[in-house]
């Protein structure tokens, strides 16, 4: 008796947790069609937006690929990113990804199985011709290599400061405080949730690193130029996927905007 008691107190109290989750599940939107990049539009280095120079962002059997085949043999510094069309403050994002293949020829060392999702980004029409990357924020994306460790999921600023544990961070890249490193073609799913100034996140479901309130570097030019008003709070902004010279894929792209 004491047992079904207990059995039935403990599904009751779970009940509400289920309706919300199914709510939160029910808010969810797909970005990405499968079929074409429809709602996205592509900045590569050396390019004016929406020139998808050698088919770099190409849509094959559902899948988002990022490709380099038509890049000869030097990959000359044509980073970019594919932009989703719509400015964002506060949200959830996943994906999953898996890198494949061999890095372009070309590339710089560190591109090797590196990517990444850039998120409170300038907007991508303020990108110059030379310019690699935008202003903002990274949830940096590393493949392993079948023996060392390269943990996924560093934050990244560019043009930006974060506060870890309430103090700024002292370098471009700040390491997870979890560490996980996925080697081979697997798909790995991430996550980014972004609220109310405080950043969040997962790989395969599991928190991996939490930061706050980011502002812009006054001493970087272009992100004093986004500072509006003396108040260089980071709110909102675009977000992209990295073509960083290795291939990689993506699919289940969606987001939740709270």
């Amino acid at each position: 008796m004491l047992l079904l008691l207990s059995l039935a107190v403990s599904c009751a109290e779970k009940k509400p947790n289920t309706k919300q989750e199914k709510a939160a599940t029910d808010n969810w939107k797909t970005i990405f069609n499968g079929k074409d990049l429809d709602g996205w539009t592509m900045k590569i280095r050396g390019f004016p937006m929406g020139e998808n120079f050698g088919n770099t962002f190409r849509v094959e059997n559902g899948i988002l690929s990022i490709r380099y085949d038509a890049y000869g043999d030097n990959f000359d510094d044509r980073f970019g990113g594919l932009y989703f069309n719509k400015k964002l403050s506060n949200y959830r994002f996943r994906a999953e990804y898996r890198f494949v293949g061999e890095t372009a020829p070309g590339a710089p060392e560190w591109g090797y199985r590196d990517s990444g999702i850039q998120f409170h980004s300038q907007p991508p029409a303020t990108l110059s011709i030379t310019d690699a990357f935008p202003i903002c924020l990274e949830y940096n994306l590393h493949g392993g290599n079948g023996s060392d460790e390269r943990p996924v999921g560093a934050a990244c600023a560019n043009g930006m400061f974060i506060e870890v544990n309430g103090e700024k961070n002292s370098g471009y890249c700040t390491p997870p405080v979890v560490s996980r490193t996925f080697h081979g073609d697997q798909w790995v799913s991430l996550e980014i949730d972004i609220k109310d100034g405080q950043i969040t996140h997962y790989v395969n479901g599991e928190e991996i690193l939490r930061y706050a309130n980011p502002n812009y570097d006054p001493e970087n030019k272009t992100a004093k130029a986004l500072i509006i008003n003396g108040d260089d709070t980071v709110k909102e902004g675009f977000l992209s996927i990295q073509s960083n010279s290795h291939p990689i894929d993506f699919r289940k792209i969606e987001l939740l905007e709270y």
